[in-house]
């Protein structure tokens, strides 16, 4: 397992439902969080090591909670701003305005259900990484001109690379 980078297109396809919870499952997450503790990052989405499932990782500092077939149940009105980076996008951010409050219901590594009410750095990291499962990326979030002016110089790295 390697995080896959733009434009790779594993990182555009919508992530399928975990249908069965076994031992494959927890070891999949187990080795997403290796990962993602690797590079430093604080949550880390499936198709980012070109998964198709919809599951996720994330610690913001509070230890490692996995999500598997995650739903947003609930958003506030109230939105905040944050800078966000991504493993997938190496040297890149983008200010997102993101809904400050969520209820996010998913299943754990042995299929059951749970929810969470979700503020701060952990709302914008699971509303982040749900974005991943639907093959969303943070620079669709950006205006049309940087978005130019993102895509040549990421397309200038990679052919240096």
């Amino acid at each position: 397992m390697e995080i896959k980078t733009y434009p790779d297109p594993c990182l555009r396809i919508r992530a399928k439902s975990v249908e069965d919870f076994n031992s494959d499952i927890a070891k999949m997450l187990n080795d997403m969080a290796d990962i993602m503790y690797a590079n430093r990052g604080i949550g880390l989405a499936a198709p980012q090591v070109g998964l198709g499932l919809r599951v996720l990782v994330v610690d913001t500092g509070d230890g490692i909670v996995n999500y598997i077939n995650p739903v947003i149940e609930d958003a506030s009105k109230e939105k905040s701003k944050l800078e966000e980076g991504c493993l997938s996008f190496p040297d890149v951010t983008v200010n997102i305005v993101r809904p400050k409050k969520i209820t996010v219901r998913a299943r754990d590594a042995g299929g059951k259900f749970f929810i969470k009410t979700l503020n701060g750095l952990e709302a914008k990291a699971i509303q982040h990484e749900l974005d991943h499962l639907n093959g969303k990326l943070i620079i669709d979030y950006l205006d049309p001109i940087r978005y130019f002016f993102t895509q040549r110089s990421l397309k200038r790295a990679k052919k240096n690379k």
